[in-house]
């Protein structure tokens, strides 16, 4: 009784998490439109966080759980999940286009950010509070970087300010009052979602035998991407193509600048048993996306394919190992 309790409470976990992000970005947006920010800062900075926000609560409350394997685990399977499993099933339905303006400014910052985490990580063994200044100074420079250069691109490219309002139209329509009730209750929902599903992966990690650090690389990690593999399978059905790849790679600098830059502010975060393998997975996993992408600005249903293999083969070798 008490394990279907549990698997319960994870699902429902899953479910707060989900809604919390879009309650509180609701309100958040609507509160941001009445204060007149612009709604390309809200395109940029809010959308963003809607899809990262279950990675972030997640990794902060197994932080302060002590429960580190399964803190740095969300953050590294999830970057492996986005790329070999998410953008490697949609490569499969439709092969993707690749927008070059990545190239300039996004893929080098999502590279670099993995090759910091993994130097902090060789030498530490986790990310202490003072190595996450410099993933949080990152997530700032990163943000406010991509509104500058969007400021400008929008001038000859008006289009993208026409995306970003239509970002924030659903919730024009709400009160202050409301749009206040909505962002209590989206970080209420976050938080709670996030205690529900850690406990659940920490329990299933006992039941089953399994370390807490295979429950984060894999179950946690999914659970928390499902935003990122819904977003991105709807645009490649659609053949909205690009909208895949740059939902990914968005995706994957906000886990490590973000997240990385903020839970250890939290609780240091260390994780014995994340392996170099592991690491070393994400880490060629974002640098092969590289000439992958690069090879006519597609990525086309082969080489889905081996990111998808790939994926299926390092959780294969999760579980027998």
């Amino acid at each position: 009784m008490t394990t279907i309790l549990e698997i319960c409470g994870g699902i429902a976990g899953l479910v707060l998490l989900y809604y919390g992000a879009e309650f509180l970005v609701k309100g958040g947006a609507n509160i941001a439109v009445r204060m007149k920010i612009s709604p390309l800062v809200i395109g940029l900075t809010l959308v963003a966080f809607a899809t990262s926000a279950p990675e972030l609560v997640v990794s902060v409350d197994a932080a302060l759980k002590g429960v580190g394997n399964i803190s740095i685990g969300n953050v590294v399977g999830s970057n492996i999940c986005n790329i070999a499993l998410i953008l490697g099933l949609c490569a499969m339905i439709t092969p993707l286009r690749v927008n070059p303006k990545l190239f300039r400014f996004d893929v080098p910052v999502m590279i670099g950010a993995i090759l910091l985490f993994d130097i902090f990580y060789y030498f530490t063994g986790g990310i202490n509070r003072f190595q996450a200044l410099f993933f949080l100074m990152g997530i700032i420079f990163y943000t406010t970087w991509s509104v500058y250069k969007t400021r400008k691109e929008e001038m000859v490219e008006p289009e993208i300010i026409e995306e970003c309002k239509e970002e924030i139209a659903s919730v024009q329509k709400y009160s202050m009052l409301l749009a206040l009730f909505f962002a209590a209750a989206g970080l209420v929902g976050l938080v709670g979602g996030a205690k529900l599903f850690v406990n659940s992966a920490v329990y299933i990690a006992r039941l089953l035998s399994v370390s807490d650090a295979v429950i984060g690389l894999t179950i946690v990690a999914i659970g928390t991407s499902l935003p990122e593999l819904a977003t991105s399978l709807v645009a490649a059905l659609r053949g909205e193509r690009d909208i895949a790849i740059g939902n990914v790679v968005g995706s994957n600098i906000f886990n490590i600048l973000a997240i990385m830059g903020i839970a250890p502010l939290f609780s240091p975060i260390y994780a014995p048993q994340i392996s170099l393998i592991d690491i070393g997975l994400m880490t060629f996993c974002t640098i092969i996306l590289y000439p992958i992408m690069r090879t006519g600005y597609v990525i086309s249903r082969k080489e889905g394919a081996f990111l998808f293999l790939t994926y299926i083969a390092y959780t294969v070798w999760l579980i027998v190992s």
